[in-house]
């Protein structure tokens, strides 16, 4: 009988955030695996440390942090075979992800070479949307609205285009690409509705206006939400 497949979601970093299930899930878990940069520690392993076990067989997934996919594809590929022996074996494999794993997670990578051949379960985290939201205190959409989410990383043409259709809308994956943003969302007149929130959850964590944001500083962990215009929320 093979093992199960679980992606966990640990949270936007905050360790008090990671779920009572994935804790639970996570104890009892022979093999965990993580997403990790070509060098150095794992972020989503760094959430949950004080609860792991020496005893646990740690699956360090290490991805080249570049702008193309392609890079990243093989790396999948030999994670995938390493922890297919596991569940072959019987072995039960955690794989942490960051936020939540079907919310832009490094998890569905996986999820996509083995789901189809081993029980898989996912553990929901909470997200990186959902954790700025609060951290910033501004609710995403009430009532009707509809809530757009775009990554940052578009070219500006289709950004703006998406952007000048949503009633609210939460940008993702900054970095380098907040001066487009920025662009942007003065052109459209929005930029005055945006908050900037970067870290969420974590001691760095910081909430400003877009206009009071470092381009040269934001990191790719970082968000931009705004709401075209208040709403009776009666």
């Amino acid at each position: 009988m093979s093992g199960t497949l679980y992606g966990l979601g640990v949270g936007p970093g905050d360790p008090e955030l990671v779920t009572v299930k994935a804790l639970r899930v996570l104890r009892g878990l022979p093999v965990v695996a993580y997403p990790a940069p070509s060098d150095g520690a794992s972020f989503a392993r760094s959430v949950v440390a004080s609860r792991l076990s020496p005893a646990q067989t740690e699956i360090a997934i290490r991805v080249p942090m570049t702008r193309s996919v392609a890079p990243a594809q093989p790396v999948y590929d030999r994670a995938a075979l390493e922890i297919g022996e596991h569940l072959r074996a019987g072995r039960d494999v955690g794989v942490l992800c960051q936020g939540d794993p079907f919310f832009y997670g490094s998890f569905i990578q996986l999820f996509e070479r083995l789901a189809t051949e081993f029980p898989t379960k996912v553990v929901p985290g909470v997200s990186s949307l959902t954790a700025c939201a609060a951290a910033a205190g501004v609710p995403l959409v009430t009532r009707d609205e509809i809530l757009t989410v775009l990554p940052a990383t578009l070219a500006e043409a289709a950004l703006e285009k998406r952007l000048k259709q949503a009633e609210a809308a939460a940008i993702l994956k900054l970095g380098r690409h907040l001066p487009k943003v920025r662009r942007i969302l003065k052109r459209l007149g929005l930029a005055d509705r945006a908050t900037y929130v970067e870290h969420a959850s974590l001691e760095s964590q910081k909430i400003l206006a877009l206009e009071d944001v470092d381009p040269a500083s934001a990191p790719y962990f970082s968000m931009v939400l705004v709401r075209r215009a208040d709403r009776d929320t009666r």
